[in-house]
């Protein structure tokens, strides 16, 4: 972290530890979690304002998950817009219909609870407590719809708090802090990381790469992160990449950039999109790196196959007859069986990846719905390619390489975004026709 910022934590820290003096010697009686948010929203003086908000985020950690959820529904009912203050506004503008007063109608009607997480965040470590109390709010919603108007007010605010402005973007490799590497093994998301050993041979190896997005108020905290491993050619399985015995690649033989497993960090910051932004910069430093890398390709997980089959749909109940087959194998990667189910396992991978669809009519698969909306094209599919537990009770071990040919990208985003146009190769369309 730079200098200047650590001097204005410093700052930050000591002025906020002035005010809780003042709020110690001015407080009379203990006042609720939600009187002390009414404070805080009343409240003008900026040393007193930083010691309540500290004092709020610090006292919201200590309650249990009940009392959070009536935290929650409290900030729901008291927190919302201000009626009153809208009437003005609206009644203002129908006399005299200007931009001010139109403005004006913008700022009544916004939730107070945006102006209180926004003075909550200036607490010192304000905007980490706020990404682990939206972790908090989310797990209450499954249960809680209702809560998804306070949620909206947070994302609306996160979204500009981690606008790609401001986020840096950092190589992790073997010399990286102890403290950053731990959180990278406890983070991996897609293929686990099986202890130190294995953390060196993705981070240090020549021909490995792991890049991250940090923040500025999560220093220390990745938010999310790709693996990237350098090859000669495009894989079709994800153990040749994971091998403990492998070969390094002699980086003048390397053409292909292949990312292999990209991870969210933090749980409350779920609908804030890096994974667009980080992979298109990555590819970026790669280019510059090393210009002899031709092709950016996935060898990307297929997390809704089998959860989609078994949802009952007309489209694979079509394919119900492979379906079968492969829930009542108990060991998949037998040669005879994979030779007996390799056509219909690989018609049934192309209907699903191009035409399944979820309720908004985008793909069923939420990994090819983000490599597609980023502009990738689903070059290819392989079977029996992640032989791992999790690859076999999500996808019978299929996986997918989406490509992302920098001359098409922007062209197949768009197609994507406003036609729901799925950008394939040949060879995967030739499997969809012929079922």
């Amino acid at each position: 972290m730079p200098r200047w910022s650590n001097m204005i934590e410093d700052l930050v820290s000591r002025v906020t530890e002035i005010g809780s003096t003042m709020l110690v010697n001015n407080q009379q009686g203990d006042i609720t979690l939600s009187q002390q948010c009414e404070a805080l929203l009343s409240n003008l003086g900026e040393a007193t304002g930083l010691a309540r908000s500290k004092e709020i985020l610090d006292a919201f950690k200590d309650l249990d998950q009940a009392q959070k959820l009536d935290f929650f529904q409290t900030l729901c009912r008291d927190f919302g817009v201000d009626n009153q203050a809208l009437k003005q506004a609206l009644d203002a503008w129908q006399k005299e219909p200007n931009d001010e007063h139109t403005r004006n109608i913008h700022f009544a009607s916004e939730p107070r609870s945006q102006e209180l997480v926004r003075r909550l965040n200036l607490a010192p470590g304000g905007t980490a407590a706020l990404v682990s109390l939206r972790e908090d709010l989310i797990l209450h919603m499954k249960k809680k719809p209702e809560l998804s108007a306070l949620d909206q007010d947070i994302r609306h605010l996160f979204s500009s708090w981690f606008n790609r402005g401001f986020l840096r973007l950092e190589r992790i490799d073997w010399s990286t802090s102890a403290n950053i590497l731990e959180k990278i093994i406890a983070y991996e998301a897609v293929h686990e990381i099986q202890g130190w050993d294995d953390l060196r041979r993705r981070v240090a190896a020549q021909d490995r790469r792991l890049y991250a997005f940090f923040h500025p108020s999560l220093v220390d905290d990745p938010l999310i992160f790709v693996e990237v491993a350098l090859t000669s050619d495009m894989p079709d399985t994800i153990g040749t990449i994971l091998a403990e015995d492998r070969q390094d690649l002699n980086l003048q033989e390397a053409t292909t950039a292949v990312f292999y497993s990209i991870s969210n960090c933090q749980a409350g910051l779920r609908g804030i999109s890096f994974g667009n932004f980080l992979i298109k910069q990555v590819v970026e430093e790669l280019k510059r790196e090393l210009p002899n890398l031709k092709r950016f390709v996935t060898m990307s997980p297929v997390p809704g196959l089998r959860r989609w089959a078994h949802a009952g749909s007309e489209l694979a109940q079509q394919h119900q007859g492979v379906i079968n087959a492969l829930d009542q194998e108990t060991s998949l990667f037998q040669p005879e069986f994979m030779a007996a189910q390799q056509d219909a396992l690989s018609k049934l991978a192309a209907c699903y990846l191009l035409d399944a669809k979820n309720k908004k009519d985008r793909p069923y698969d939420p990994v090819s719905n983000f490599h597609l909306g980023n502009g990738a094209r689903l070059q290819q599919i392989n079977l029996w390619a992640d032989r791992s537990e999790r690859g076999q009770s999500n996808s019978w071990g299929v996986m997918v390489n989406y490509e992302y040919d920098l001359a098409y990208i922007e062209k197949n985003h768009e197609a994507f975004l406003c036609e729901g146009v799925i950008s394939a190769s040949s060879q995967v369309r030739k499997l969809y026709k012929n079922n």
